[in-house]
Formats: structure tokens, C-alpha cells, sequence
């Protein structure tokens, strides 16, 4: 029964959330908050790239067909399954939502989770470890392009340089001064995964409460209803799904050993809220980001308890 139940990460957002429903920062508080919260997003980036050796990395490069299959459906399939899904959607949904979908949607895959549900099920741990930092590599600079992109087609606003300059800014460039520093930190850092663990928690928290202040604040919760939400979930429900089918059948179609299946399945159907929130914040800087990054919270969730259902009976079937 507990694997049904929102692990301890989700219940700080949404502890998040409700404080931002009943306690939004503004002011002059919300401009030293939001201060704040770059430097954490900025420190967040820079461990992942002072974590990531430079072995696992040349390792993961040289299956370049299992990346080619992953980086395929994080930023092809998944988009277009996007676009599929604002055909079929209720006009009564707000935009801001449908907005969310479709950013959702062109986000890179999480790290974290990816290599420990691929540990957990037997597959290629150093491919997935590759993968996942090579997508969200990668995402800083698709996620913005995709974005406006898919907001052209469906009616929206186009793409933003400034909104990339500040994704470089604040998330590439830290990563790159953390793998230029690896060398020297890289083993300290890995070897304090329990001790750095509040700061990606402590920073994606910091950053869902700025943004759920500023969209109550913009009345946020007047113009969302409880169908809205389930419409949004049943939505994350069906995507997840049909990227779920299409990894797992199509990497056996395609030939790949049960390690490497396992590797494509878990990378390539999540997406991450750690690189989400922040972009997020960039793209629609001046929206109502806390609209926009409902959906992904919510898939965030259902991706967790999904894949880790499916981790166990891959692991029991080994």
C-alpha cells in the first residue's frame, strides 16, 4: 500500500504550495527571495556537474545508439504527443495549463530517479547516468527552442532569447565550472550524497513556493477548478502511458539486450522537475508560472509511483 503513497518530497511540495496559498511572499521579501532562490538553483546545477566523473560520461558516450533512441522521445515523441493531446482537450481548460502540458512535455529527463530506478530494475547504470545528464545538458538549450516552437503552433508565443540567456546563465554555467572542478571536488561531493541532498530538495521547494506566491497573488486558485486538475492528471496518466509503451516494446523491436530496454523505458518517459521549475521560471517570467508548473508536478508523482511498480517486476522478472 505504500508504494500508492506520495513519497516525503512530495509532500513538501505540496506543504509548499498550501504556504503559498495562505502565506504568499511579496514585497520587498519576494525580491530577496527570489534572489535566493537563483543562487540555490545556481549551486543545484553546479553539484550536478562537480558530481558527474568524466569516465562515466566517455563510458555513456559510446552507445551512442541507446542516447540517440532516448534524446528521440524526450524531445520528439513527447512533444508531438503534446501537440496530439491540445486536439482532443476541452476548450473550458485554461491556457495556463495547457501551457504546462506543453512544457512538460519538452523537458529533459530527471537524473536522480532515472539511474535509481535503472539500478533498482538490473539495467546499464553508467548508460543511464550518461543519458540522463546528456538530456538535461542538452534540454537548456532544446527546452526554450521547443517551447516556442510549440507555443507558435498552438497559437501562443514564440521562442525567447532572453529567456535562453538566462538558462545558460543560471543553470549551464554553473554545470560547466562544476565538471571543470570535478577533478579536484568530484569525489568529496559523491561521497556526501546524504549530507547535500537539501540542497536539490531545498532549492526546487524554494523555487515552487515563489512561483505558487506570485500566481495566488495573480489568483491563481479563482480561476482553476478540481475538474481542471483532473483533466491535467488524466492527461499526465495517458502520456506517461503511451511513452512507457513506446520505450519498452520499441527497444526490444529495435534490438536492444534487457539492460539496455530498462536504460530507454526509466530515461526516457520522466521528465524533471529539478530543471523544470527553474526553466520554468525563465520561459514565462511575468506569467503565471505556478499554473504552468502544475502539470509537471503532478506528473511527478505518477512517474514515481508508476516506475518504480514497474522497476520491482522488472527486478522480480530478472
Amino acid at each position: 500500500m505504500r508504494r500508492f503513497l506520495p513519497d516525503t518530497f512530495t509532500m513538501l511540495l505540496l506543504a509548499a504550495v498550501l504556504l503559498a496559498s495562505v502565506l504568499p511572499v511579496t514585497g520587498g521579501a519576494q525580491v530577496w527571495m527570489a534572489l535566493a532562490t537563483k543562487l540555490a538553483i545556481a549551486l543545484l546545477f553546479f553539484l550536478h556537474g562537480a558530481r558527474l566523473a568524466r569516465d562515466v560520461v566517455i563510458a555513456g558516450l559510446l552507445h551512442w545508439r541507446l542516447h540517440g533512441v532516448i534524446l528521440f522521445v524526450t524531445f520528439a515523441i513527447f512533444p508531438l504527443l503534446g501537440l496530439a493531446a491540445g486536439l482532443v482537450l476541452p476548450s473550458s481548460l485554461p491556457a495556463a495549463l495547457y501551457t504546462g502540458l506543453l512544457f512538460l512535455c519538452v523537458l529533459p529527463s530527471t537524473v536522480q530517479s532515472s539511474i535509481a530506478f535503472t539500478s533498482m530494475a538490473g539495467g546499464n547504470v553508467p548508460a543511464a547516468i550518461c543519458a540522463a545528464s546528456a538530456s538535461n545538458i542538452l534540454g537548456m538549450f532544446l527546452t526554450p527552442l521547443l517551447v516556442g516552437l510549440l507555443l507558435s503552433a498552438s497559437g501562443g508565443g514564440g521562442f525567447s532569447m532572453t529567456a535562453l540567456e538566462q538558462i545558460l546563465l543560471q543553470l549551464l554555467a554553473p554545470f560547466i565550472l562544476g565538471q571543470i572542478l570535478q577533478p579536484w571536488i568530484g569525489d568529496w561531493i559523491r561521497a556526501r550524497k546524504k549530507l547535500l541532498a537539501p540542497i536539490d530538495r531545498g532549492s526546487i521547494l524554494m523555487v515552487v513556493y515563489l512561483a505558487f506566491s506570485s500566481a495566488v497573488v495573480e489568483g491563481l486558485w479563482r480561476t482553476l477548478s478540481l475538474q481542471d486538475l483532473g483533466i491535467v492528471a488524466l492527461v499526465d496518466v495517458v502520456l506517461l502511458a503511451t511513452v512507457l509503451a513506446v520505450t519498452m516494446f520499441g527497444s526490444r523491436f529495435l534490438g536492444f539486450s534487457r539492460e539496455d530496454e530498462i536504460t530507454i523505458t526509466f530515461c526516457g518517459s520522466k521528465k524533471s522537475l529539478a530543471s523544470g521549475v527553474p526553466m520554468a521560471g525563465a520561459i514565462f517570467a511575468g506569467q503565471s508560472v505556478g499554473a504552468v508548473v502544475l502539470p509537471l508536478m503532478l506528473f511527478h508523482q505518477i512517474q514515481l509511483m508508476v516506475c518504480a511498480l514497474i522497476a520491482q517486476r522488472y527486478a522480480r522478472n530478472a
